[in-house]
């Protein structure tokens, strides 16, 4: 008899949870329902869907409270399916766009392999991450919305939680649309800023730091931090950058901030810190999509600690951020 408590069991359904909320994100659901409830018919007319279909998925969403019924084959949105809405404080619309995206899918389905083989089937196929990104736009804009809604939760937090004071201009490597970059900004108003990204991305970041009020205290960097940094700054945040990686590229990144940096800088890496036990983190999940989509991985404190010593860098802190992220303060040697 199967155990719904069973954890493979809850695993196993979980794919179909996962799979009929991104049905509701990718449709847009949330948002028809956003004015009140709603027929199946109704709903499906306004999103385009096989309405028999879309109600299969909806009375599974109402056995998992995104939904509620309130009348037969009519549903409205609970507190937690209003977080499916797009644009909503806290929306994960985007996350679970990205999660459904085929590449994601095929990424987490080769999990056996990447395991087997100890490298990422996923890179051998489309390359890196980045680069499939930039050949499917609406991926990338999914993906670059996932990420501001995570950085939202850490920017106050950040900028609190740091002294930026005693810094004067602040680099953001691979700091995409600058969100992050912003917040530090908009605490520190003596401070100014320098994005670096991919040419594509930092127009896109150009036109959100102007619409925030910072055009006049940033500057504007298309490049590749494989070949270099912008030099001389007094600090250099690389925000979830080094767990992309695998040690020999991160060593890489790394040593060409340390080349880079004034001689009194720091660089400041925002990452997951894994427990060097077995007790569950948030990051031990996404150590294993960094093994399939990126071929990178999530490190410990003692190996961050090895790998900045190798760049030219020790550790200095580890400084706690919500969602499970830390600040690591790493000073030249």
């Amino acid at each position: 008899m199967i155990d719904s408590n069973d954890p493979i069991w809850d695993a196993i359904v979980g794919i179909t949870r996962l799979g009929a909320m991104a049905t509701m994100a990718e449709l847009g659901c949330a948002d028809h329902l956003a004015g009140g409830p709603m027929s199946v018919t109704e709903l499906a007319g306004a999103c385009g869907a096989h309405a028999p279909s879309l109600a299969r998925v909806m009375r599974e969403l109402a056995g998992i409270g995104i939904v509620r019924t309130v009348g037969p084959g009519v549903y409205e949105l609970t507190e937690s399916g209003q977080a499916l809405r797009e644009g909503m404080p806290g929306s994960m619309r985007a996350a679970l766009r990205v999660m459904l995206e085929p590449g994601y899918w095929h990424a987490m389905g080769t999990l056996p392999e990447a395991v087997r083989l100890g490298r990422s089937p996923f890179i051998e196929r489309f390359g890196t991450y980045y680069d499939y990104l930039e050949e499917r736009p609406e991926a990338a804009r999914n993906f670059n919305d996932y990420m501001g809604i995570r950085a939202a939760s850490i920017e106050p937090a950040l900028a609190a939680a740091y002294d930026f004071s005693g810094c004067g201009t602040l680099v953001d490597v691979a700091g995409g649309r600058g969100h992050l970059l912003a917040a530090v900004l908009d605490a520190n108003p003596r401070l100014r800023g320098v994005l670096l990204d991919r040419e594509g991305v930092v127009a896109h970041a150009r036109e959100a730091l102007a619409t925030r009020g910072f055009g006049d205290r940033c500057e504007f960097v298309g490049g590749d931090f494989f070949e270099a940094v912008p030099e001389g700054a007094d600090a250099y945040l690389l925000a979830s950058i080094i767990h992309n990686w695998d040690d020999d590229d991160a060593l890489r990144i790394l040593g060409n901030v340390r080349d880079a940096m004034a001689g009194e800088g720091r660089v400041l890496l925002l990452e997951m810190v894994l427990p060097d036990d077995d007790s569950p983190h948030i990051g031990k999940e996404i150590d294993l999509r960094m093994l399939t989509l990126l071929g990178g991985r999530e490190r410990t404190r003692s190996e961050y600690a090895t790998l900045l010593g190798k760049s030219g860098l020790s550790l200095s802190r580890v400084l706690p951020l919500p969602a499970g992220a830390s600040l690591i303060e790493a000073l030249p040697v």
